[in-house]
């Protein structure tokens, strides 16, 4: 007996392709405006100490949306570059020392000078591996990113019980911007093979995108059970 095919009716055609659409166009809307609003905040900030002669604007009867964008980035190269010289360090040093007298202003500038020389580190090893760990209770997993090993004097004292830890970042779903730092036995962590940007496109999604994985297969050739050698009589 053979089954008749399910007919949907004119609203459910119509909505499964807005929800199509929606799909499609919703993710480039955002970026978009995300895009155009980083532009338009960078431009209110740069635009107005660009002297006048320098200003497209000034030239042209039209905005030029993205040019603080561009003069911000060439500026912070060129900071850069000097900044590498022995004249560019010392003069960084000297303002540096500056900042270290005032109370406030050096615990927030060295906690966001730690934070960025962390994060923009090309060696850094932060957060290049995604994990398991049992949390919050056994038999219970959660994602984590695996940050880097313990070091200074947590190491010390875990390292005094024989213990070879790890930090860990366990970000909630489905904002993974805040969480918790966790220190976890390196024995306990179950590594996973996908990126940071799959893991917290899976994380954002509350586990709806999952990243694509095709399981390892290792090829082992079967070698034929060995032959017993015959007495030699």
């Amino acid at each position: 007996m053979t089954e008749k095919p399910i007919k949907m009716s004119v609203a459910t055609r119509l909505r499964n392709n807005f929800l199509a659409g929606l799909i499609i166009c919703a993710p480039i809307a955002i970026t978009l405006w995300l895009t155009w609003s980083v532009i338009h905040w960078a431009d209110s900030w740069v635009r107005p100490y660009i002297p006048a002669r320098y200003d497209p604007e000034s030239y042209l009867n039209f905005a030029v949306p993205g040019t603080g964008v561009v003069i911000a980035m060439i500026f912070i190269t060129i900071i850069g570059f000097l900044a590498k010289n022995l004249i560019g360090q010392s003069i960084v040093r000297f303002g540096e020392s500056i900042v270290q007298r005032v109370p406030l202003v050096r615990t927030i500038y060295k906690s966001l000078k730690q934070i960025f020389e962390t994060v923009l580190k090309e060696q850094g090893t932060s957060f290049k591996k995604v994990g398991l760990i049992e949390y919050p209770s056994p038999g219970l997993w959660s994602m984590v990113f695996v940050s880097t090993d313990a070091k200074g004097e947590i190491a010390s004292k875990f390292n005094a019980m024989g213990h070879d830890m790890v930090a860990v970042f366990l970000p909630p779903t489905p904002v993974p911007t805040a969480g918790f730092l966790i220190f976890v036995p390196r024995e306990k962590i179950t590594l996973l093979d996908m990126s940071p940007e799959d893991g917290a496109k899976l994380l954002i999604s509350g586990g709806l995108v999952s990243p694509e994985y095709r399981e390892k297969l290792i090829a082992a050739k079967e070698l034929p059970p060995p032959v017993p050698m015959k007495s030699l009589s």
